[in-house]
């Protein structure tokens, strides 16, 4: 996807290192206003390390990211929270407080970020949960909620600022087939009625492909294919191919990098 205006993000030449290990090798890649992106990899290929930097949690080495055409490593304090503001984020395990119930859970970013009266937030918060089908689910606690439910509280509780951009920290992760399904829908239907935008990173493809418009693939630090997501299960793409149909031979490798194996152990090879 080529630079533009009408991208809500666009990371240029991302570089990032956790000391001397580089995780981030030069991304490149855009998330266009009112669509729903995903970025797809295997476990510690930099996906959540990416986020990281949209959310302004980190300061890349070299390149940068632009939200709403501001470079997020640039921001000021108060920049940056108010940027934060604009964004819901659905973390890996729900992130919900285990001590508030449903609806405090919701109301909790209406309290601390906006001037709204309790009735109306009580009218928001239940609003919010009807279109997750948990309206009836409101004075649980979190420890009552199934694996499912508590997620679509948390996908709930990440539009409840009307955000302009969500973004899904592995949406699927542990969840039976119902419930993912559920989900999955849930992120489609809801980016649609609200015309927000979407970063979905997950290294499920199954579902992922059901409901997204483009997809990029990180390995190593660098984005290795992208394109349609209708396009992807028939790509060619050595990466792409094994990613898509879970070969266990390919281009992903299944030892990490490491010295020969009889040198690291001291045996001769002789």
């Amino acid at each position: 996807m080529a630079q533009s205006t009408d991208n809500l993000v666009e990371i240029s030449d991302l570089h990032f290192s956790y000391g001397d290990r580089p995780v981030l090798k030069g991304i490149n890649l855009n998330i266009p206003h009112g669509k729903i992106v995903a970025i797809l990899g295997v476990s510690g290929c930099g996906k959540s390390t990416l986020l990281r930097h949209v959310g302004g949690q980190l300061r890349p080495s070299s390149g940068h990211v632009k939200v709403a055409g501001q470079v997020v490593h640039e921001l000021d304090n108060d920049g940056l929270y108010a940027m934060r503001r604009k964004m819901g984020m659905m973390f890996q395990v729900s992130g919900l407080f285990g001590d508030l119930s449903v609806f405090e859970n919701m109301a909790f970013p209406m309290r601390e970020h906006t001037n709204l009266s309790e009735d109306m937030i009580r009218d928001l918060v239940l609003m919010k949960l009807h279109a997750v089908g948990l309206r009836g689910a409101h004075n649980l606690m979190p420890s009552e909620l199934s694996g499912g439910m508590e997620r679509r509280v948390a996908l709930a509780r990440a539009t409840a600022l009307d955000p302009m951009l969500i973004i899904y920290d592995e949406p699927f992760a542990g969840l039976d087939p119902i419930s993912l399904n559920t989900i999955a829908n849930l992120i489609r239907r809801l980016n649609d009625a609200l015309g927000i935008t979407s970063i979905v990173v997950t290294y499920d493809v199954s579902e992922s492909l059901k409901v997204v418009d483009y997809v990029y693939f990180v390995h190593d630090g660098v984005v290795v294919a992208e394109g349609a997501a209708a396009e992807m299960l028939d790509s060619a793409n050595p990466f792409v191919h094994q990613f898509v149909h879970a070969k266990p031979d390919g281009p992903v490798g299944f030892h990490y990098p490491s010295k020969p194996f009889t040198e690291e152990i001291g045996l001769a090879t002789g």
